[in-house]
């Protein structure tokens, strides 16, 4: 068995005084996100009702979501609906905007500026504007479409077909906002390759698809996977804009995260919220090893020689 070197003194002072520094971290970390995911772990194998119940039930929880449970499917399926067309359209919104706001023209902070507003608005209050925009007697939108002659124009919140596309709708205004990770890509694509294009005959657009597209793919994968984790919790927005926060009209917006907080905060079944919380954090990561391989295929880093 070979013997380890002893730690000097000087270097055990380092070393005591790095863990000092990084103590405040630490605690905080291990109070408030390792410790309570611990605690979710040991909650979802149990019957836990936050008041008196915290009796030991196996997988039973577990059992009830795949088997006995259709709104837990029908959350699901809702939720994915949402993140199959939310996630794409924000990430093409968002990198055509930076692309707009890159170009050399006259008042480009003013348009910045405008462009990062939705990241600024955000709350309640744009949530009830979102409603009046959506109203179907005399929202914006619906006068618009009478405008152009559409004589029944859709119901929108209160239609069960209408609502998923009203909300993901309502995501491209947080979409627009978060312009600023692309333009930070666009800053570092090298110039020339533009010029070199330009010279061969190639118009914008296919400089688009050729450079810009290709040298932003790492960007483009960044944001996959962070809005595909975004768009798995989307719930708040519901909350405030279903019938009741019950996910309305007919289930349509019953997400998996508002059936989530409705069985731990609405119903006080926070180990079979648990339950629901380590499934989603499964499907998230699923999808994410999923992404890291596929990515091999279309994510090229500069001077990858793949």
């Amino acid at each position: 068995m070979v013997k380890r070197p002893r730690m000097s003194a000087m270097r055990r002072k380092e070393a005591i005084t790095g863990y000092l520094f990084i103590m405040p971290w630490l605690l905080g970390f291990i109070l408030f996100t390792a410790g309570p995911m611990l605690f979710s772990l040991y909650a979802s194998f149990t019957n836990y009702d936050v008041t008196s119940r915290f009796d030991w039930v196996g997988l039973e929880n577990y059992r009830r979501l795949l088997f006995d449970d259709p709104f837990f499917w029908l959350s699901l399926k809702n939720t994915a609906y949402y993140a199959v067309f939310a996630v794409p359209l924000g990430i093409a919104t968002g990198l055509i905007i930076a692309v707009l706001l890159n170009q050399q023209v006259p008042g480009q902070r003013v348009f910045r500026t405008i462009f990062f507003l939705p990241k600024v608005l955000t709350g309640v209050a744009v949530l009830l504007l979102w409603l009046w925009v959506f109203n179907p007697n005399f929202g914006p939108i619906n006068v618009f479409l009478r405008f152009l002659g559409v004589e029944n124009p859709p119901l929108w919140f209160s239609d069960p077909n209408w609502s998923k596309p009203a909300l993901i709708i309502m995501s491209m205004w947080g979409a627009a906002g978060g312009y600023i990770i692309y333009l930070a890509g666009l800053q570092g694509i090298p110039k020339h390759l533009y010029e070199a294009a330009a010279i061969d005959g190639a118009s914008p657009f296919r400089q688009f698809l050729a450079i810009t597209v290709p040298m932003m793919s790492p960007t483009i994968f960044f944001k996959l996977i962070v809005g595909f984790s975004g768009a798995m919790q989307f719930w708040e927005s519901v909350l405030i804009v279903s019938e009741g926060g019950q996910g309305g009209p007919s289930y349509s917006t019953l997400f998996y995260g508002l059936y989530m907080w409705q069985e731990a905060f609405g119903r006080y079944r926070m180990g079979y919220a648990s339950a629901m919380a380590w499934i989603l954090l499964l499907i998230t990561l699923a999808f994410t090893v999923i992404q890291l391989n596929l990515s091999k295929r279309w994510v090229h880093y500069e001077g990858d020689s793949r």
